[in-house]
């Protein structure tokens, strides 16, 4: 048997302590031996909404992942760039790991919307998916899937905090690893004005 990989999709505009903590619950609870971080250039469900580029977005996920020597970041989203589809780049994944057991990570709000998603079915064949869960929230996902639910510990942290608290000129420290705590800072993201 391959090895068990966790795939970590999202906008990670910018990644926070809220997505590495449940990376590392996943690490645990999912009995990983690695997780992959995948950024998306454009999310489909997302279009219409102002996103930092991609290449910090990026970068930024880098800084994140840097935490554990089992993380790693696949940039295949945004070196393709366009719309993001998660059935596309967990073809590609499959295709560079066939041996690997593929464990599709998200909320249980992400698992909400897979209906939505670009063929959902196929994406259901290829992938496992494991929830996050805060309590006994029903998990509610397309015929096909199959589902793990696993516990995260609560921390109410978003990124629209985040980037309202650099707006607004007050620390990040404590919200973000210090490593990407100071990537926005040396690129000035998410400020509001000009200096």
């Amino acid at each position: 048997m391959g090895q068990r990989v966790g795939i970590f999709g999202g906008t990670f505009d910018p990644p926070h302590v809220g997505h590495l903590l449940l990376a590392l619950d996943a690490l645990d609870h999912l009995a990983l031996d690695r997780l992959i971080f995948v950024p998306a250039a454009r999310q489909p469900l997302k279009q219409g909404v102002a996103m930092t580029p991609a290449e910090h977005r990026l970068a930024m996920t880098e800084a994140l992942a840097a935490a554990d020597f089992r993380f790693s970041v696949d940039g295949s989203e945004v070196a393709r760039g366009g719309l993001s589809y998660t059935v596309d780049t967990v073809r590609a994944l499959k295709a560079a790991l066939p041996d690997a057991e593929l464990i599709l990570l998200m909320g249980a709000d992400t698992a909400a919307t897979l209906p939505q998603w670009r063929e959902p079915e196929a994406l259901g064949l290829l992938v496992q998916v494991a929830v996050a869960g805060r309590g006994a929230e029903p998990m509610q996902l397309p015929a096909g899937f199959r589902a793990q639910p696993f516990p995260m510990r609560r921390v109410d942290i978003s990124a629209t905090e985040i980037r309202a608290r650099v707006a607004e000129g007050r620390s990040i420290r404590g919200f973000v690893p210090d490593a990407v705590a100071d990537y926005i800072a040396a690129h000035g993201l998410y400020r509001t004005t000009t200096e």
